[in-house]
């Protein structure tokens, strides 16, 4: 403890801005005045923290220094004021004041915590009050957004309000010096939440409470049974993932076709009997956020097939709460499985389970039976899930648990605003000033369910942000349900209309704000998906935007071709190979894979179709490219899954990737036609399929790199953003970025902000909040999708 200091007393009112709630940041503060011998108080505002501190001068200087450069390790000061106040003499010494409910402003809530260390060897100690308790934390670790009904964040705005404490936990709760002083979510097994098992009918499963339940939940996943799960932020189905009998049934039972599942493992050393795992990858496996990280599987890999077919990566995570621990089992359990298949409680296309009543309805069919309990969550979100790149840096696919609330402080100043993203891997984000916040994953937008629980999560947001929008903006897609929400959502406000933001533009702008460019200058934007609205009705997703936050110019893009079907015909990659091959001349010659996988009947309707282009729409989609190709190369011909042709032909290019340095060429300005040629000439030579794959990985890298060069001789621009769904192939990426930065380029790709369209809420946010400016011959926000 730091010694006490003399002087002159003065006295100083102090207001700490941040993650600074539901942290231990008071009892900290507590501590450190009380070692400087300092008087006061310490309280939560609207705002953040109020400190009122009296001493010495040069002890109420080093506690204002240690603030801000040794808070607690949950906390993030982002600002600290400081106010000279009269000098009172009248406190004995310093103490915690209960939180001032009505004072205006806003603070910021932390995420959802993995268990510390503290508490695991607690959960692991028979002599401690809490030994074997599935609910233990404190101030450094468990649940926050998820139980969080209102700010600022206290006992009586958590789901935690409805399990009075005992005793022991209120004292520990009251007491400065403990490390669970004022943890809102503190318990213990006397009055804390409850377990439960619940057999499904006719499973032949008996009930169970507590310490049983877990007991038998982990002998029927031994069996080769399916659990439903409640965790933190929704229900999980679990089978063990060394199962295939397991696997499958799950794979059937929740129609999931070939999506690769995610396992988590028991601890880091069942992590590296499956994967392959550095210390890049190792730090986001055992840090506090946990998501699900992309590894390289193992050749010899003892799980089920039905794991992650088809895939490069496999999705895993570690226990992250002490029932998962538990369900693991602590030393000297009966044993069980050491990985499990843990995937979100629903059913395909719907939002992960929250409410207990719900699971036993939607996940009946499912599940075996539910492991459960009577906290309630407050707000769903589902796992987080991210990949680490050669050099060590992270590229967040997924933002969601550990992630959110935390903010994105925004380059530029916005109006309060509320962005609804797009229909597939959907996120809100709202704004005001200069921070962000998204909100958790919820997934397709294709049913009622899903768009409930958006409106759900707007309101969940604006309790804990306060964020009241004055302008609600969407994607342009007159077909989205998201931007028909959001015309639902603007209707309330005076401006009435929402503002409608390109998709491609969007995809720019959320790189720019999240690599903190404000603007002022135009980025050569590389956007790269399966689906967007263009401005002229057809698909884009294979586009070079010269753009900035007011607008933008399509200077290149993908050779357009039709799609069958349109967004219907994304299932039928050999139908799109077909229409590439059509489009680029190239014949139906029966020896072409994508040709042998139609039938005669859809070769009939085809070649009808694309001449009259009934039932088609012309798409630039570089993400439709690549399932061309891997139809073409023979590798996938129908997607169970959105980008499954593309995630397979990314698993064949890594095979040769170090093998083969060829690339197949582009013609001008973006023309795939040679590529398409050249493919067609290697696979009658017998060429093996992953050279295929990595040829054209390259030239698609090698054909970004020179349409940026021609940008840069025709702008005089040199900072290019990387950004789209094709863009989380981490081959391409890598490859077009290192060409990139060797011609002298600054390359912005994307960390924390997911370059699908999970990250599409900022840049629509960045762009509405900027408004319009006059015509310059480029493209605009614009009010009206009918312009």
């Amino acid at each position: 403890m730091t010694a006490p200091t003399t002087g002159a007393a003065v006295r100083r009112r102090i207001t700490v801005r941040g993650t600074v709630q539901g942290v231990g940041f008071r009892p900290y503060v507590h501590r450190l005045a009380a070692g400087l011998a300092l008087t006061g108080f310490v309280s939560n505002t609207a705002n953040g923290v109020l400190i009122e501190v009296e001493g010495a001068a040069t002890g109420v200087e080093r506690f204002r220094e240690l603030l801000a450069t040794e808070p607690p390790p949950l906390a993030a000061v982002t600002a600290v004021g400081v106010e000279e106040v009269p000098v009172t003499g009248a406190e004995p010494g310093f103490t915690i004041r209960a939180t001032e409910q009505s004072s205006p402003g806003r603070t910021l809530l932390p995420p959802d915590t993995a268990t510390c260390a503290d508490c695991l060897r607690e959960l692991a100690d028979p002599a401690d009050r809490r030994h074997r308790h599935p609910f233990i934390t404190c101030t450094h670790c468990g649940p926050r957004f998820t139980i969080a009904t209102g700010m600022p964040y206290d006992r009586a705005v958590t789901t935690m309000s409805g399990f009075p404490m005992c005793a022991g936990c209120a004292r520990e709760y009251d007491d400065p010096a403990d490390r669970r002083f004022h943890a809102q979510p503190v318990a213990c097994p006397d009055c804390g939440p409850r377990l439960r098992l619940v057999p499904a009918a006719d499973s032949g499963v008996r009930a169970a409470r507590d310490g049983d339940a877990l007991s038998r939940a982990r002998e029927l996943l031994a069996a080769g049974r399916i659990v439903a799960v409640k965790g933190i932020g929704g229900y999980h189905l679990a089978c063990d993932a060394s199962n295939a009998r397991a696997v499958d049934t799950l794979r059937t039972r929740k129609a999931r076709g070939d999506k690769p599942f995610a396992v988590m493992c028991a601890d880091l050393d069942e992590v590296q009997r499956i994967a392959v795992l550095g210390s890049a990858e190792r730090a986001p496996l055992t840090g506090p956020r946990r998501p699900i990280v992309l590894l390289r599987p193992r050749d010899d890999v003892r799980l089920a097939p039905g794991v992650c077919p088809g895939s490069p990566h496999l999705g895993v995570m570690l226990p992250y709460t002490p029932v998962h621990t538990l369900l693991f089992g602590l030393p000297g359990d009966p044993p069980g499985p050491r990985v499990l298949v843990m995937t979100s409680g629903n059913r395909s296309g719907e939002p992960i389970v929250t409410d207990d009543d719900e699971a036993l309805t939607r996940l009946f069919g499912l599940a075996d039976a539910w492991l459960a309990h009577d906290r309630p969550i407050a707000s769903p979100c589902d796992d987080s899930l991210l990949r680490v790149r050669a050099d060590g840096s992270e590229q967040v696919l997924r933002r969601s648990r550990g992630y959110v609330p935390h903010p994105l402080r925004l380059p530029v100043a916005v109006r309060p605003a509320l962005a609804v993203g797009g229909d597939l891997k959907n996120a809100l984000c709202v704004g005001e000033g200069e921070l962000a916040w998204f909100g958790p994953h919820i997934g397709d937008m294709g049913d009622l369910a899903t768009l409930e629980a958006a409106v759900r999560a707007e309101r969940h947001l604006h309790r804990l942000t306060g964020v009241r929008p004055e302008l609600v903006a969407a994607d342009r897609h007159p077909g989205y349900h998201a931007s028909a929400w959001a015309r639902r959502r603007a209707a309330q406000l005076p401006t009435k209309q929402p503002v409608f933001v390109q998709h491609h533009h969007a995809h720019v702008a959320a790189a720019m704000a999240e690599a903190g460019l404000d603007g002022t200058t135009p980025v050569i934007g590389v956007a790269f998906d399966g689906t967007g609205y263009g401005d002229d009705g057809t698909i884009w997703g294979g586009e070079v935007l010269i753009a900035d936050y007011t607008g933008y110019r399509r200077l290149a893009h993908l050779t357009p071709a039709p799609l069958p079907g349109g967004d219907a015909g994304v299932a039928n990659p050999c139908r799109t190979a077909l229409a590439r091959l059509w489009a680029a001349g190239v014949p139906w010659d029966a020896d072409l894979p994508c040709v042998a996988a139609c039938s005669r009947e859809e070769l009939k309707l085809l070649a009808r179709q694309l001449p009259s282009q009934v039932g088609c729409v012309a798409t630039s989609s570089m993400g439709r490219l690549f399932d061309a190709v891997s139809s073409l190369a023979g590798v996938c011909h129908r997607a169970g899954y959105e980008a499954q042709a593309a995630l397979e032909l990314e698993a064949q290019a890594c095979l040769a990737w170090d093998e083969d340095t060829a690339a197949y060429p582009f013609g001008a300005p973006f023309d795939p036609a040679p590529a398409l040629r050249a493919i067609v000439s290697d696979l009658r030579r017998a060429t093996p399929v992953p050279v295929i794959a990595a040829r054209f990985h390259r030239g698609v890298a090698r054909a970004v790199l020179d349409l940026c060069r021609g940008a840069r001789r025709d702008t005089g621009l040199a900072t290019v953003a990387l950004t789209g769904g094709v863009f989380a192939n981490a081959l391409l990426e890598q490859a077009g970025s290192d060409l990139l930065q060797d011609f002298g380029f600054t390359v912005v790709r994307h960390r924390e902000v997911p370059p699908n369209d999970g990250g599409l809420a900022l840049g629509q946010l960045m762009v509405a909040a900027h408004g319009q400016r006059p015509d310059d011959g480029r493209r605009t926000a614009v009010t009206d999708e009918t312009e």
